[in-house]
């Protein structure tokens, strides 16, 4: 079955890798530029998984994952964060708020289809 999958990515080159790769796997997704779009798409499209990037224009993907993860309604999204920012303070803040993954920038393409993969039960 075609899952849904929500990128919030605000660099252009890195938005046209994960849109490829989710197509590639057969994903349904759409794409938000900014934290705002990434909210408003979550609660329209109801993505089963969100590649959310922490550093996104107008809300933080922090912000985001909170606002994900305190929305009963969208709170089942599996999220993973995506970062250039690897240091462990970072890494263990996104999980506290609910990310179930975290995966720095640069990514190896077959860590982040694994993950998405282990995440999304397929």
């Amino acid at each position: 079955m075609k899952k849904r999958v929500l990128i919030a990515e605000d660099e252009p080159n890195i938005v046209t890798s994960l849109e490829f790769l989710m197509s590639e796997v057969g994903h349904e997704f759409r794409t938000a530029l900014n934290g705002e779009d990434a909210l408003r798409l979550a609660a329209e499209f109801r993505p089963d998984l969100m590649l959310l990037d922490v550093m996104l224009p107008l809300k933080s993907g922090f912000d985001v994952c909170r606002s994900v993860r305190g929305d009963k309604t969208l709170k089942k999204i599996k999220i993973v964060m995506l970062t250039a920012k690897g240091r462990e303070t970072e890494v263990a803040k996104g999980l506290a708020l609910g990310a179930d993954a975290y995966i720095t920038k640069p990514f190896a393409t077959r860590e982040l289809l694994d993950t998405v993969k282990r995440l999304l039960g397929d």
